[in-house]
């Protein structure tokens, strides 16, 4: 409830669309429409931390849409940014939370949290300008405008830093949007119960971000966009480990150029099973289904040389608008790669099939899904020793930092080697991280009733060739949202329902987050247009729509499928139906028998 001293502003703003930004843009308008302490349950605002200035002809950077315009024009935004600082009660700690409202004549009732990436929160609370939404970010109580939670994991060897650990993993950007809803209102002088449209968008880790808020505070949103999510987190920050282990355990570590070979050869074979040549495999299920990595065996290749940097990370060549910390990346290395000629090898071969068909235990039991054949194999990137003349194992940063901070809980940035490491290694370290996190970081709660039942939408999307998070494990989750929540309903019944709240997509050809250099393929670009208007306007959509961006087909649009239909194309032409394929959906189906607790 706001202040007294609210009283005069809120009726001046309520009064008239023609209140300025100076008229609300000050510290007292601000700590007047704080929320009251002891009205959100283990918060208490500290009202003499509160900043306000105003910010003119500002541009946007933390949103996912950006703030360019068509037609290459920069729009810009006039705001108020403000920072105020909050202490869990009894605790003593302290939290920095910043706003950007926009101008009462652009202010559209709207709310709006952006997804981080990598080990980072978004530190940009800009990105719900365009919409005319007020948008927050969180230092998460660890500086996490400075900080990436990697960074902090570990007070030293041993020592989990578990406040930070739930701060990242579901608790700041919960609490960031509990602050930030009663503070809009009272900022604009709205009443208590006006409602305001609360939005969600991210991908990658910020995928996750959504998925936690979705689990975790799921009356607090009206609507979440989850690209690719980085769920599962255990398994899929040792998954980053498992290519190198292939490697290492088959004693054969290929020339960059071969692999590249491999997945360019694999692309082009299968690329017309979808019915269309158009060089992007809109049905990887088709591929793994129809064909044999051994008939690449001896095709020939040729890269020049050159001096690039390995990306080490295991992320596609796409720039994503997150922080990158030096410390996250160790495994990445700049250096001198030498022309690249020769045949395909079977021991290539047999590296990227074990790759593709993704970790399992000595005796045969399946740890995990991996990426889609197709995939960029990224993780499996090695490095040219100029000494030796040899290519060598280069572990990617990512998930070897995973390994030794999470689960060994020694402070060092990468593994040195996998010396001794088998398979089961791999298996041990996903299920002691599995455990220890289940209810901070694996973010895979699937009875997402609270959030659906207050009416909250979900658009959940995945580039089905992403190299860095396998598009089976959103369908995985996905299959695990519909078996518990509505197990007891036939296949036609479940998939109405669940339609109605939560809807998958998979981008055909698509890598991580974004288009894919390899397949000139369509990715959504409007998607917060079209979640505003099913959550505003109740227009749900039954098809998402997509662009192509790159190669000769650039500008078609396509209405991608809503899972689990299949893209089909008919007679090589511009349009495809949308089909039920039994045999395709079973084969993105997994159990994983290597562990003893469900996998969700």
């Amino acid at each position: 409830m706001r202040r007294p001293g609210a009283t005069a502003l809120a009726a001046l703003v309520a009064s008239s669309n023609a209140a300025s930004i100076a008229d609300v843009c000050t510290v007292s308008n601000v700590q007047a429409a704080l929320p009251a302490n002891g009205t959100l349950l283990g918060i208490n605002l500290i009202p003499t931390t509160v900043t306000a200035s105003i910010v003119y002809n500002a541009t946007t950077g933390g949103g996912m849409g950006g703030g360019a315009s068509s037609g290459g024009s920069v729009t810009t935004y006039t705001y108020c940014n403000v920072t105020v600082t909050y202490t869990h009660s009894g605790k003593g700690d302290k939290v920095v939370l910043k706003y950007a409202f926009p101008q009462p004549s652009d202010f559209k009732n709207r709310f709006y949290v952006a997804g981080g990436g990598g080990f980072s929160l978004s530190s940009d609370a800009t990105g719900g300008l365009p919409y005319g939404a007020v948008g927050g970010a969180t230092d998460a109580g660890y500086d996490a405008f400075s900080n990436s939670y990697d960074e902090v994991v570990l007070y030293g060897n041993g020592s989990t830093n578990w406040d930070a650990t739930y701060m990242f993993g579901y608790q700041a950007l919960g609490e960031l949007t509990k602050v930030g809803k009663p503070l809009t209102r009272g900022f604009y002088g709205l009443s208590d119960d006006a409602k305001v449209y609360t939005y969600f968008e991210g991908c990658s880790d910020g995928g996750r971000e959504g998925m936690s808020q979705v689990q975790r505070f799921g009356e607090e949103y009206d609507g979440a966009i989850t690209g690719a999510p980085a769920f599962r987190f255990a398994h899929q920050q040792v998954l980053h480990v498992f290519s190198s282990a292939v490697e290492a355990i088959q004693g054969y570590y290929p020339p960059p150029c071969e692999l590249a070979k491999i997945v360019n050869a694999t692309i082009a074979a299968c690329d017309p099973l979808d019915g269309r040549t158009d060089g992007v495999v809109s049905r990887t299920d088709l591929c793994m289904l129809n064909f044999n990595l051994s008939s690449i065996i001896g095709e020939p290749y040729y890269c020049a040389a050159q001096n690039g940097t390995s990306l080490g990370s295991g992320f596609s060549r796409r720039s994503m608008n997150t922080r990158v910390h030096k410390r996250q990346a160790p495994g990445s290395s700049t250096g001198y790669q030498p022309a690249q000629n020769g045949t395909v090898s079977a021991e290539g071969v047999a590296v990227a099939q074990a790759i593709y068909n993704g970790p399992h235990n000595s005796a045969g039991e399946r740890a995990y899904l991996s990426w889609q054949i197709a995939s960029e194999l990224s993780d499996a990137s090695t490095t040219y020793n100029t000494a030796s003349g040899k290519w060598e194992l280069s572990i990617p940063s990512i998930g070897g930092e995973y390994v030794t901070k999470f689960v060994q809980l020694l402070d060092l940035d990468n593994l040195s080697d996998l010396n001794n490491v088998t398979y089961d290694t791999l298996v041990d370290w996903t299920n002691t991280g599995f455990v220890r996190y289940l209810d901070s970081l694996q973010t895979t709660l699937p009875d997402l009733t609270p959030f659906q039942s207050s009416g909250g939408k979900l658009l959940h999307y995945h580039g089905e060739s992403d190299p860095s998070i396998p598009a089976a494990s959103s369908v995985h989750y996905w299959q695990s949202v519909r078996a518990v929540m509505y197990g007891g309903l036939g296949d036609a019944a479940a998939r109405e329902a669940l339609q109605d709240w939560y809807q998958f997509y998979l981008v055909p050809g698509a890598g991580h987050c974004g288009a894919n250099a390899l397949q000139p393929g369509p990715f959504p670009q409007d998607n917060m247009a079209v979640m505003i208007d099913w959550v505003e306007n109740g227009v749900r959509p039954s098809r998402l729509n997509a662009t192509v961006s790159s190669g000769a087909r650039a500008g078609e649009t396509q209405m991608l499928c809503q899972w689990p239909a299949r893209p089909l194309w008919r007679g090589n032409s511009s349009d495809f139906s949308c089909v039920d394929d039994e045999a395709s959906v079973e084969s993105w189906t997994y159990s994983f028998p290597a562990f003893k607790v469900p996998v969700y």
